[in-house]
């Protein structure tokens, strides 16, 4: 079960030490756990979330201008342009905020954002009927999956979402006489 409580809470300052065992192979060393640097985190995220905006929208215009329509319209440009005004005027400012709690929520609402678009693009490509070439929405399935995986993985990478993991059995170590 996912730990989403630390995706609501402010990220800790302590740098817990994290020991492994040691052997002839692996000497002794500790990993250090890093805080996240939210100026670098908000420079990156913003990008991806306003760049995927832009594309989504570039999508929404090739595909309008091949079989310019209002039926058309209400297929291609609506969903880009809701997805966009929520993705720079809401997921936007908050991934950009500098706030643990603000980033976080602005990458859940990313992430539904490029789900959502996802799904669009997929209905439009198994639709029986298209104006527009299914080449332009199955380049919009590629682009919204790689939209979801970048944040998705910004949120676990960044320790907004604490996945659960199994306790490992111990290994023996194995001497070796060189």
């Amino acid at each position: 079960m996912l730990d989403f409580t630390s995706a609501f809470s402010p990220v800790s300052q302590s740098r817990p030490t994290l020991h492994r065992p040691t052997s002839a192979l692996f000497p002794s060393s500790s990993l250090q756990a890093t805080v996240p640097d939210l100026d670098t985190i908000a420079l990156v995220v913003g990008q991806e979330n306003y760049g995927l905006a832009v594309v989504l929208l570039g999508e929404a215009f090739w595909s309008f201008a091949k079989a310019p329509s209002v039926d058309h319209a209400i297929k291609t440009l609506a969903p880009a342009s809701a997805a966009a005004i929520v993705l720079v005027a809401v997921s936007g400012p908050m991934v950009t905020s500098g706030n643990a709690e603000s980033v976080a929520t602005g990458l859940w609402i990313a992430t539904a954002v490029s789900l959502a678009m996802g799904g669009a693009y997929l209905a439009r490509c198994l639709s029986s009927y298209s104006p527009s070439p299914k080449e332009i929405p199955a380049l919009g399935v590629l682009v919204a999956l790689a939209g979801f995986f970048s944040f998705s993985q910004n949120l676990v990478v960044d320790g907004f979402v604490t996945l659960p993991s199994i306790p490992l059995p111990s290994l023996p170590s194995i001497e070796l006489p060189f």
